[in-house]
């Protein structure tokens, strides 16, 4: 299903009823209305970024809801869409944090690469309507993809930007993972904590101190 070691580890919560369920009426829902992301991209984080390779968590709410922009990555878009403007407050901070000059580009797969599971709460959403798919039962996977997470030996990064993914924190051991929180990027918060915040050396300050390779967050130019 996913293409790495994310079958095994999830492979008793793609079997419970409630999943089951939640891909019938996801099916449903690709047949009658234009869904985002497209199909193929619905697992695309846990493609991209599997179990034991995941350095760091950045926790997103839903997916964008409009046409073009959505593949799958929490915060990014697809080459040749423009930047949303949480994105480019991202970028801002990421060229504040790290010194390194923002992207041409809204693709954050460079990022998914290195070891970013860049995870939405909810995994779809109807064109146009934003949280529509809020509530069907997407946030009992990706909470089970946390707890998986939050129970392995390796220590992880939590991104946890907004009070919405603030949420999950109980979810999380703090004494062993680092949970790094701040306002969410969007132009209404970025303004009261995002800025300033230094997610990204913060994270590679704790993974260097745990004996993990940092993460190159520098995104390449396209």
């Amino acid at each position: 299903m996913f293409g790495n070691d994310w079958d095994t580890q999830l492979q008793d919560e793609i079997r419970k009823t409630y999943f089951i369920e939640l891909q019938q009426k996801i099916s449903d829902q690709y047949e009658h209305h234009t869904i985002l992301p497209p199909r193929d991209y619905l697992f695309q984080a846990l493609k991209l970024t599997s179990y034991h390779t995941t350095k760091a968590v950045i926790l997103g709410q839903d997916p964008y809801h409009g046409v073009g922009q959505a593949h799958g990555l929490s915060f990014s878009v697809m080459h040749g869409v423009p930047i949303p403007p949480s994105l480019r407050n991202i970028h801002k901070e990421l060229a504040t944090d790290l010194q390194v000059g923002p992207p041409n580009h809204g693709s954050l797969e460079d990022w998914a690469n290195e070891g970013v599971l860049l995870l939405n709460t909810v995994l779809t959403v109807q064109e146009g309507q934003p949280a529509s798919h809020q509530g069907m039962g997407w946030e009992n996977f990706t909470d089970a993809i946390i707890q998986k997470l939050n129970e392995r030996v390796q220590p992880v990064v939590f991104i946890l930007w907004g009070s919405h993914a603030q949420k999950k924190t109980s979810l999380i051991d703090m004494s062993k993972h680092k949970v790094i929180k701040s306002s969410h990027p969007s132009p209404l918060a970025a303004y009261r904590g995002f800025f300033g915040s230094k997610p990204f050396s913060q994270s590679n300050a704790f993974l260097e101190s745990v004996g993990v390779l940092p993460i190159n967050w520098r995104i390449p130019k396209r």
